[in-house]
């Protein structure tokens, strides 16, 4: 039973109720329908790139923030899963390559800016950056995309358009539309194509080389081992530089080569398709779209098999190909220190390896032993695959 007060307050209640409700419902009658903001969202066209990242992002190589403060409180270990990179939403990015510990973007030029860099910076190969105020001194690490200034370089070099970027271990290669080739970073091992320097400073007093032409020719294609460096010239030869203590140049030479030279081999005459090797594991790709593996480590075999001394096929069904997809081939191969991805030609990715900080993409840290396919919510173009991060260049789904 309801007391005579409780009732009286009950029935104020809900007059009050009711009467705040018409008066809500007469203001929002009043509005002019004109002026109630509307939000919407951008239609996806053929032409938008953008960048995924995912891995360690301590070293700043995901440029994921411009904040230390957020860097260290959304991003303390790594991005388990692709994640859009805010840095390409409004660029047009051309190519990405992934260093250790480093990232490099080659962009449409804006305001004569075309390669911009990412992450640990200690021998300048992401460029020479400075800090204002009174004691300049360089950039150790940036966590974000900041533009690398090329006019340093000897020459005109005002407003060239970088297309098409490389990484090693400490070095970075950009080849400019003009076919022109930057080299910056560590040359310790004569990986930029110039002379060693004894005791050189890179992080102090950076150089910038600039290779125009080998043999009278112009550079179409630039890759980059851990050390070592790879021109691919217009006509299809192959060229070399850095450490070759391993052979890893291809030139018959052992030791250190500063000056780009041919690959010697069975690839001399031969118009080079595909081949792709950071350290220990080599990819090459045929002209049916056929994966070979060989070298050391995860191989894409299973758990059982960390050694191939010559190549062999990875099954075609584990990219894709099956009875309902009978013509899949892969595109394109791609070769990180201890994790490998390939393409295929619906543009999907897949990954296997060493899952170091959670480079493959796939939610765990799990080493995968078997190529196998990232959720990635666009077409992949491209890969780059560093020691512990991997970045995706992609157009949008339309």
């Amino acid at each position: 039973m309801f007391s005579p007060n409780s009732m009286r307050q009950l029935f104020c209640q809900h007059k009050c109720v009711r009467c705040y409700t018409s008066a809500a419902k007469r203001s929002v009658l009043r509005q002019d329908l004109s002026k109630i903001p509307t939000h919407q969202y951008p239609i996806a066209k053929p032409g938008d790139s953008r960048v995924y990242v995912w891995g360690m992002a301590a070293t700043g190589a995901l440029g994921v923030q411009t904040s230390v403060k957020k860097q260290a409180k959304a991003y303390a270990d790594y991005v388990q899963h692709p994640s859009r990179l805010n840095f390409a939403e409004n660029r047009d990015i051309l190519d990405v390559a992934a260093g250790y510990g480093f990232s490099a973007f080659a962009a449409s030029c804006q305001g004569g800016q075309s390669l911009w860099g990412t992450g640990i910076n200690t021998d300048s190969q992401i460029g020479y950056h400075k800090l204002g105020g009174k004691h300049r001194k360089p950039f150790e690490l940036l966590i974000y995309p900041a533009p690398i200034n090329l006019s340093a370089v000897a020459g005109n070099n005002k407003g060239v358009k970088i297309v098409k970027v490389a990484a090693g271990r400490a070095h970075t290669l950009a080849l400019a539309q003009n076919g022109s080739v930057y080299a910056l970073g560590n040359n310790a091992y004569g990986q930029c194509g110039r002379s060693i320097i004894k005791n050189e400073d890179y992080f102090h007093a950076p150089l910038i080389n600039r290779i125009d032409q080998l043999n009278n020719e112009r550079v179409k294609d630039v890759d980059c081992g851990q050390d070592h460096s790879f021109f691919l010239t217009e006509s299809g030869k192959l060229y070399s530089c850095g450490w070759s203590d391993d052979g890893q140049t291809g030139q018959e030479k052992f030791g250190l080569i500063s000056i780009p030279a041919p690959v010697e081999g069975d690839v001399k005459g031969e118009q080079i398709v595909k081949v792709t090797g950071t350290a220990d594991t080599v990819l090459a790709l045929n002209d049916q779209g056929d994966v070979f593996v060989w070298g050391y480590g995860i191989l894409g075999f299973g758990p059982e098999v960390i050694h191939k001394s010559r190549p062999c096929r990875i099954p075609p069904t584990l990219f894709g190909r099956n009875d309902f997809n009978p013509s899949c081939r892969i595109r394109s191969i791609y070769a990180g220190v201890t994790h490998s991805g390939a393409i295929n030609d619906q543009d999907d990715l897949y990954m296997w390896g060493h899952n170091r900080h959670g480079c493959l993409g796939f939610g765990n840290k799990k080493d995968q032993f078997f190529p196998l396919k990232v959720a990635v919510n666009a077409r992949v173009l491209k890969i780059s695959c560093g020691v512990d991060h991997t970045l995706a260049l992609c157009k949008a789904f339309v």
